[in-house]
């Protein structure tokens, strides 16, 4: 239906730690939040998760693009909503890449399950109890933090975790350390 504003997080913290409220009922309220999340992660071609907090309505959901083979090769697939969602089990925690639509260009290692069964609602209204592995795992998990007011920069261990990403002198992309990009 439409692509809203990102909430970043500069300016903005206190939107982002806001905590959801759960979805009472599927209408066409919540039918046309989904359509906007959608719509909205579609247009951010970097982007595989969205949580409503990030365009500032605090309901508990979120649309996630679960990688098409479990090595994320090629394209992820189309935004699955997930409403309600709540982890049931969690398991498996390691160290892998974290980014966010609310904090452009700046991503970090963090450690994050990396098997997870969840429950909730789909886009329709309907219970589901779904298994996340690898790195779809990670992305849910980071999707449901969002809705808890809890970011990814709160799973950093150390400073020495974030960094951004340049071309180097042969265009290959690099990852530079945040304490080195301003020099």
């Amino acid at each position: 239906m439409a692509v809203r504003n990102i909430v970043l997080y500069a300016g903005n913290e206190a939107a982002l730690r806001q905590k959801s409220e759960p979805v009472r009922i599927v209408n066409q309220q919540v039918k046309k939040l989904i359509r906007d999340l959608k719509d909205t992660l579609l247009a951010h071609p970097e982007g595989i998760g969205l949580a409503a907090p990030q365009i500032n309505i605090h309901q508990r959901a979120v649309v996630v693009r679960l990688s098409s083979n479990p090595d994320r090769e090629g394209e992820p697939g189309l935004p699955l909503a997930l409403i309600n969602p709540k982890i049931i089990e969690a398991r498996n925690e390691q160290r892998d890449f974290d980014g966010c639509l609310s904090f452009p260009g700046l991503y970090a290692e963090t450690v994050r399950p990396h098997y997870l069964r969840v429950t909730g609602l789909d886009e329709w209204g309907k219970p589901f109890e779904q298994f996340f592995g690898g790195f779809d795992a990670v992305l849910v998990h980071h999707e449901i933090d969002h809705l808890d007011g809890v970011l990814f920069i709160d799973r950093v261990e150390s400073v020495e975790d974030l960094y951004r990403v340049r071309e180097d002198e042969k265009d290959r992309l690099v990852r530079v350390p945040v304490s080195v990009v301003g020099t």
